[in-house]
């Protein structure tokens, strides 16, 4: 049996592509099933993000489910199969083993290390095994991609350090004050990145929240969000010596904190370390505050700064997970070689005892002159003969299941003596 994987991804097509392939939520049953019923395909599974589309299916002809699946993605898209073709990538076998291994451990998504995929990953399983189109096989190799990004993340370092700015700033903060419970962040702006951030900062520790916001029901409305307090935009000044950590990004033309406004902060606060975080363009923060005793004020270049060393140690430890992938795919690799050999093997002893018990009979039907004894003999002659006609056979296939090129000799074995396909065992999705 083959593992297959077509599709596309952030590396091979432009966003308006993969908007165009993508899989909806509401149908994804009738995608599955349509997928499920294409000649070649035993199981099935459809991952569909918004950086990457896939198809993984297993088997008994590689070759064929291949084209099967390439015409299937168009059709079932609508797209012009030459528009489409340039962009898909194609794997097979332990090409297609080491892709979703690599996928699932993060080796091959936009930003290196990123935990989103996995959980991605695991929801278009149990999807698949609610609509039933996934069997042992596919199962047991979703389940083995699993446990091979669980033992990256727990091997290496490739997750370790934030490479995104609103986490950054969380990893900074750590670094100034330890622990982070207990501390107070304010918020001087109620957008985007000032949430993320504050997000980030509250499932770190932080306990306290408040939000300044030139319109006051955006601060309330975010302040809710965290059960916090909105604070006036006029005079949140006044409060500003109650914050631990700031978090700044309005949008304004000049900066809303002057260095005499941090001066009389930290000195309410008795020097006490204020972490201030302006990622605002243009800067929120008087960058001249930096020189005050207690003050430690990072723009967005300082973060994007922390944020590119940070991605740089990640790679440092891609080397360690490609070693533990190739190891996982050579155990899998033979776990699904051994699937199909020893019932090939036992398939391959049974039609060769057929022939010979066959010919056997006919023989001696023919010598009913013989004793017992005559007869064993010729019943242990032609045994013997066939044990021996099958040891180099039988040899070849037990050896091809540590290799790569066992699913080969399999298929011949099968085509050249008619062999029915191997049982696989029962459904294992419920």
């Amino acid at each position: 049996m083959h593992i297959l994987v077509v599709g596309l991804s952030h590396k091979t097509a432009p966003v308006a592509m993969r908007e165009r392939v993508a899989f909806q939520p509401a149908t994804i049953g009738d995608s599955l099933q349509a997928m499920r019923d294409l000649p070649s395909i035993a199981e099935a599974i459809i991952v569909s993000t918004c950086n990457r589309v896939e198809l993984i299916a297993c088997s008994r002809t590689a070759d064929e489910a291949e084209r099967e699946l390439v015409h299937f993605m168009a059709d079932h898209h609508e797209i012009p199969l030459e528009e489409l073709e340039p962009h898909l990538f194609q794997y097979q076998g332990a090409d297609a083993i080491r892709h979703l291994f690599r996928v699932s451990s993060s080796l091959d998504s936009m930003v290196l290390g990123e935990p989103q995929i996995l959980g991605q990953i695991k929801s278009a399983y149990n999807t698949s095994v609610e609509h039933k189109s996934v069997g042992l096989i596919l199962n047991r190799f979703l389940h083995k991609a699993f446990s091979v990004a669980k033992r990256v993340r727990t091997e290496t370092e490739i997750a370790s350090n934030a490479v995104s700015v609103s986490f950054a700033a969380v990893e900074l903060a750590r670094k100034i004050f330890d622990d982070l419970t207990n501390k107070t962040v304010l918020l001087i702006g109620a957008g985007e990145m000032c949430e993320l951030a504050a997000r980030h900062f509250v499932n770190n520790g932080v306990t306290k929240v408040l939000v300044t916001n030139r319109t006051f029901a955006r601060a309330e409305k975010l302040a809710q969000e965290f059960e916090g307090s909105p604070i006036p935009f006029d005079t949140f000044h006044e409060e500003l010596h109650r914050a631990d950590i700031v978090l700044s990004s309005t949008g304004a033309d000049e900066p809303v904190l002057t260095r005499e406004h941090i001066a009389g902060a930290i000195k309410q606060r008795k020097y006490k370390p204020m972490f201030l975080i302006d990622i605002a363009v243009p800067r929120d923060i008087a960058p001249e505050a930096n020189d005050l005793d207690g003050v430690y004020l990072y723009d967005v270049d300082d973060l994007q700064g922390v944020v590119a060393a940070n991605l740089k140690e990640r790679e440092k430890e891609v080397t360690k997970a490609e070693a533990i992938i190739e190891e996982e795919i050579g155990q899998f690799a033979n776990w699904l070689a051994a699937l199909d050999v020893v019932p090939t093997i036992k398939a391959l002893r049974e039609r060769f005892d057929e022939v010979r018990q066959s010919e056997l009979d006919k023989a001696l039907s023919s010598l009913s002159h013989l004793g017992d004894k005559e007869r064993n003999a010729v019943k242990a002659m032609t045994l013997a003969m066939m044990n021996k006609m099958l040891h180099q056979p039988m040899t070849v296939l037990k050896k091809a299941q540590n290799g790569d090129n066992g699913s080969e000799f399999v298929d011949a074995i099968r085509t050249l003596f008619d062999l029915p396909s191997p049982d696989t065992g029962e459904d294992t999705t419920s």
